[in-house]
């Protein structure tokens, strides 16, 4: 049997799954489940960072729009803000839209408004402050933020880690901090900065590199309304045009887009064919978001099986829900968009930078492409996260539009643009010199798939199948909510119908009662007066003196009986 779930309980549910919760179902969590060997970004070794198989770009002087990006072993991605005089490392997260630090800032406003941004490496409460920021090169007045006083609810300790603070540059509608200020400078860093420079395009770039030993350098970079130098062929890329959520859950929104059809390619070269959670997304289209602040791309578990789980020696280690595999194992992947390929480095595919060992202590890669359970999406707008392994791979730039109201020249929609780096055989080389110690062994008997039906599926805990369950009905809430208001409609068209009907009965009822006494119901005029009987033919004084009524012929009053003898 059919059963509906109640409006009043919808509403509740689309309230609270609207800003992402402590378990971490909002796309802004930034999930970091693992303890990565680290070293402080800002020190001795920032100058060394470097970037596999990239394809050779020129390479000019920085402008003021252009920061660098320091990455702490693919980690993290961080660069400096300067709030209230102070400089800050944070992280970089397209995935969300406020901006929180912990420590003591100079020439801070406090609000005296409490938030709390919750991630999956821990709580950031704290009040809302403004101060003067300056990042890439622009200041901004009285810029919000939250200042995160007590940082022991995080799972590690975050200044140790690079970094202290977070900012986000995502749409200014999921900032959960103009939702509780509401004015302007509450709103994002990226709005503000954008609305006070009206006549500049609305656009961000990112390039996160990957350390590594190679002959090639490439530093991270970020670039505000300009593109980094050497990368300009990313203007010919297609546009993706980013898939808007329904406006009553846009604190949601995010950058996202479709892929191709079939537009996941696995390890055998064959399409991922896996059904979008999307009921909006045409047939073999998924809904990808780009977000840097993920270590780990999230993917629907039967994808990241695929792409895993054919690997001889791929164990799913169920604590740390990935897949662990033979870090000598060469996995290919590649991602379609707007007709382009975008390969995946398979030093990205699986990452040695987690120390993760096998039941027998020997080490083990980990697999990238994480089956996506806590930052699944209950309202069905998106299936997959392409975190900081998939960016590593492309040159992103993400251009806000019409986001920005106060914009002059750049009134279009929001798209991403994406250039692909991997070359695929330079992409093996290198993994042949870093896995296999410069000896290719990657076409051995040891190194080919499994057949097909021996592919191993890892298992869903009982709690993702309840948020599976609940997602086929949340992410149908338009349906049902006009559902709801057609069925309201139908009952009173009913309604109205019966008494319609119920009254024409009555009245053809009366109708037919009537016509067996005789009696018309139609055309009634005035009956002419019948005097009394004793009035009838006579000329008597008595009739002529009489006060007599036509609206009441039987009553008489003699006015003069004095007269009458």
């Amino acid at each position: 049997m059919l059963t509906l779930l109640p409006l009043s309980l919808l509403s509740a549910l689309l309230v609270g799954l609207t800003y992402p919760s402590s378990s971490g179902n909002g796309v802004n969590a930034v999930r970091l489940p693992f303890q990565v060997r680290t070293t402080n970004p800002f020190g001795s070794n920032s100058s060394s960072l470097s970037s596999l198989s990239r394809r050779s770009h020129s390479k000019r002087g920085p402008s003021s729009a252009t920061i660098p990006v320091h990455n702490t072993h693919n980690a993290e991605y961080i660069s400096n803000i300067t709030l209230g005089g102070r400089q800050i490392p944070v992280l970089l997260d397209t995935g969300s839209s406020d901006l929180w630090v912990t420590g003591d800032v100079p020439n801070t406003t406090d609000l005296g408004k409490s938030v709390s941004l919750n991630y999956a490496v821990g709580n950031a409460h704290g009040n809302v402050h403004t101060a003067d920021l300056t990042f890439a090169g622009y200041s901004v007045s009285d810029q919000a933020y939250l200042l995160v006083t007590d940082t022991s609810s995080f799972s590690m300790d975050i200044v140790s880690q690079g970094f202290e603070g977070l900012i986000g540059l995502g749409p200014n509608t999921g900032s959960t901090i103009l939702d509780e200020v509401d004015n302007d400078s509450a709103s994002s860093v990226l709005d503000r900065i954008f609305s006070q420079n009206s006549t500049s395009a609305n656009y961000l770039t990112i390039l996160l590199d990957r350390i590594g030993d190679t002959a090639e350098n490439v530093t991270g970079t970020l670039t505000i309304s300009e593109i980094a130098p050497g990368y300009e062929k990313i203007s010919s890329m297609p546009k993706l045009s980013v898939d808007m959520v329904h406006k009553l859950t846009d604190a949601d929104q995010h950058w996202q887009t479709y892929t191709d059809v079939n537009g996941v390619i696995g390890p055998d070269g064959q399409p991922i064919q896996i059904d979008s959670i999307v009921p909006s997304a045409p047939d073999n289209q998924l809904v990808v978001v780009f977000d840097s602040g993920y270590t780990l791309p999230q993917v629907p578990r039967a994808m990241s099986d695929a792409i895993y789980g054919r690997v001889p020696g791929a164990v799913y280690n169920e604590a740390s829900e990935v897949w662990t595999v033979p870090c000598s194992q060469m996995i290919n992947l590649t991602f379609k968009f707007g007709g382009m390929d975008y390969p995946i480095h398979p030093l990205d595919v699986s990452s040695s930078d987690f120390n993760m060992v096998d039941a027998t202590g020997n080490p083990v890669c980990v697999g990238a492409f994480q089956p996506i359970t806590s930052a699944f999406s209950l309202l069905g707008e998106y299936d997959i996260i392409l975190g900081m392994a998939f960016m590593r791979n492309t040159y992103t730039l993400l251009d806000y539009g019409n986001w920005i109201k106060d914009s002059s020249i750049d009134q279009n929609d929001p798209f991403v643009q994406l250039l692909p780096l991997t070359d695929p055989t330079t992409a093996k080389n290198d993994f042949v010199k870093i896995r296999l110690s410069g000896v290719d062994s990657t076409g051995d008997a040891a190194h080919q798939l499994l057949p097909a039906d021996q592919m191993q599926h890892s298992p869903f805990s009982a709690g993702e199948k309840k948020k599976m369950y609940a997602e086929k009905v949340l992410s149908r809430w338009p349906y049902i909510l006009v559902g709801c208001l057609v069925f309201v409609l139908l009952m009173i068209g009913l309604i109205t119908w019966r008494c319609c009907v119920w009254r024409k009965r009555r009245n053809a009822a009366k109708a037919k009662t009537a016509a067996s006494m005789g009696i018309s119901t139609g055309g009634l005029s005035k009956p002419e007066p019948a005097y009394p009987l004793e009035m009838q033919g006579t000329s008597s004084p008595v009739l002529a003196k009489t006060n007599y009524s036509m609206d009441d012929p039987y009553a008489y009053h003699d006015t003069k009986a004095r007269d009458v003898v």
